[in-house]
């Protein structure tokens, strides 16, 4: 079960980080928070090829506890873009009410726990904090 969420993760990771470099540049774009001091176009192709490296990562499962983590932060630091897209009023994505920019928001801490389930990295966190000398 966790592979097949890991797998599928990393496959809509893959896609969507093609997208950013394609169909849906442009509605990235209009996510990039207008205080971030870099071209919004340089972030759109920048997260989509992160995307792309994570989603192929997932895939593969390679140190899967590690590409947990790292997706999850990831997840997390693409969230102040969704704030941004709620808060300006910014129309993407169909998502063409404040209500539907609202209910995007609590999605992503489902992805994030959906990174670290998936992938073990709950466990494999948790398993270091238990190891002798940890400083938990």
């Amino acid at each position: 079960m966790r592979i097949v969420a890991r797998t599928l993760l990393g496959l809509a990771l893959t896609v969507a980080g093609v997208s950013h470099l394609t169909t849906a540049r442009a509605e990235f774009q209009a996510q990039v928070p207008a205080w971030v001091p870099l071209d919004a176009d340089f972030v759109v192709i920048a997260s989509g090829i992160v995307e792309i490296v994570i989603g192929l990562w997932l895939i593969s499962g390679f140190r899967a506890p590690i590409a947990g983590c790292v997706a999850a932060l990831f997840f997390i630091a693409i969230f102040p873009g969704n704030v941004s897209q709620w808060i300006t009023h910014t129309d993407a994505f169909g998502l063409d009410t404040d209500t539907a920019r609202l209910v995007r928001l609590f999605f992503q801490p489902a992805l994030v726990l959906w990174a670290l389930w998936s992938t073990g990295a709950w466990s494999w966190l948790r398993s270091l904090r238990r190891r002798p000398g940890s400083a938990a």
